[in-house]
């Protein structure tokens, strides 16, 4: 079955679900945060400043990696975790297309609303 122009196939929109259910959780979202501002750290620095224990961050980065956010490497004796930006950069993409869709159903919707009636 062909999809219209801009619509988003199944495979995409379960990749960007996938996204979107990591990011729904707070923490998740400010673990995507920091490395977006302080880039590659370690689990001891990811958990600095926060009453979230280690062990929670390292479930939540798991999760994050399922969902292809972020990815480790080991580096000594730490493992670093880092954000995986093309990850975002598709999802942005798909975010952009949904939003466009919206503008063309407003504008058509103005034009149906703004068109006068005419008299009987």
């Amino acid at each position: 079955m062909a999809h219209p122009r801009g619509s988003p196939t199944d495979a995409k929109i379960v990749e960007a679900a996938s996204v979107f259910a990591a990011l729904g959780d707070e923490t998740r979202l400010r673990i995507v945060a920091r490395l977006c501002d302080r880039g590659p750290q370690s689990i001891v620095r990811l958990t600095e400043g926060s009453r979230v224990t280690r062990q929670a961050v390292t479930k939540h980065l798991v999760a994050l990696s399922h969902a292809g956010l972020v990815r480790s490497e080991r580096v000594g004796r730490e493992t670093v975790w880092e954000l995986e930006p093309e990850r975002l950069v598709h999802v942005r993409r798909y975010l952009d297309r949904i939003s466009a869709q919206w503008d063309e159903a407003i504008g058509r919707l103005k034009a149906f609303v703004e068109t006068p009636t005419p008299k009987p």
